[in-house]
């Protein structure tokens, strides 16, 4: 094994154990028992993360690009932006009824935990989120809705509102207070939200251009 493999197994190891540690402990968790679970050191977190902080940041990432990669493949190539949001709700809906969707909710909550309290995660934390989103951002630029394409800045508000939409339907669907949100339900949902004038007819397109000048 060269020395890049075993870095790279190093570091899914670690991102293993850190999910099902985080997930279950938030800012409580222990880097001990993280390395322990990795059979590593805790000076292996240090060497490829940095901190704790690192870990976790690195943990959402992990966390979330696959998924956003898969969303770009369940878009039909060459679909209107409703289209698009359509397979998007689906794709999010049936993510619901994953094996560890349990897990990947306790994640959630406590990755919001531990923002709260310590202010520095939470802002790194925000940024790793917004910079996963940008898969979502593109994929929404460029598609035509009501005889108009979207912008960038159009569909970056439209991403963070879904994003919103599904996190607390999701949470519903996983905890079993929305039993009748079935994929249609999401479907549905997602389409009157990005149809919705007041999301894709904006006037900040312009405020923004002037704003980067």
């Amino acid at each position: 094994m060269t020395r890049a493999e075993a870095k790279e197994r190093n570091r899914r190891a670690l991102l293993d154990a850190a999910f099902e540690v985080v997930s279950r402990d938030g800012y409580r968790a222990r880097l001990e028992e993280i390395a322990e679970r990795a059979d590593l050191t805790t000076g292996a977190v240090y060497s490829l993360f940095g901190s704790k902080s690192g870990l976790v940041v690195a943990l959402v990432a992990d966390y979330l690009r696959p998924h956003y990669e898969e969303i770009e493949q369940a878009a039909p190539a060459g679909s209107d932006l409703l289209e698009v949001v359509d397979a998007f709700a689906r794709y999010y809906r049936r993510s619901c009824d994953a094996p560890n969707a349990l897990a990947g909710l306790s994640l959630q909550i406590t990755l919001l935990d531990m923002a709260l309290h310590d202010r520095e995660l939470g802002d790194r934390l925000a940024t790793s989120v917004r910079a996963q989103e940008t898969h979502l951002v593109a994929l929404f630029t460029g598609r035509l809705h009501n005889g108009r394409v979207v912008t960038p800045y159009q569909a970056r508000r439209l991403a963070t509102a879904l994003r919103a939409l599904f996190v607390g339907l999701s949470q519903g669907v996983v905890l079993g207070l929305a039993p009748d949100a079935d994929e249609q339900y999401f479907a549905d949902t997602a389409r009157a939200l990005a149809s919705e004038v007041t999301l894709i007819d904006h006037d900040g397109d312009a405020s923004e251009a002037r704003g980067s000048e």
